[in-house]
């Protein structure tokens, strides 16, 4: 039977695999915050009030038939709605026509 040898690590390789860890960490947080400040440059804040027009972006998922038309052709937008209500700085609820009216009119924009 084939025994087994514990090799135990010098000091000195452990102190070493753990600073080549950490600039590895280093190296991620700084390529995080210069992909963060490139997102915050496009990212406009967006304050809607009672009484816009907004329209809804619908993403067809097969077997999904909320929203009028399905299909190769369905729309990505359906509306305008008018928002009857601010209920948080990203949530809105929205005066829905009869025919959608199994679909939640509270929608959020992020």
């Amino acid at each position: 039977m084939l025994e087994r040898e514990i090799v135990i690590a010098e000091p000195e390789m452990l102190q070493d695999m753990i600073e080549k860890i950490k600039i590895v960490q280093q190296n991620m947080k700084v390529a995080q915050d210069r992909q963060k400040s490139y997102a915050d440059q496009r990212c406009k804040p967006l304050e809607l009030e009672e009484g816009d027009k907004v329209c809804l972006k619908v993403s067809p998922i097969k077997g999904v038939r909320r929203f009028i038309v399905r299909g190769k052709l369905s729309p990505h937008f359906v509306g305008p709605y008018d928002i009857i209500q601010k209920i948080n700085p990203t949530a809105y609820r929205l005066a829905l026509p009869p025919e959608l009216q199994h679909v939640h009119n509270v929608f959020s924009y992020l």
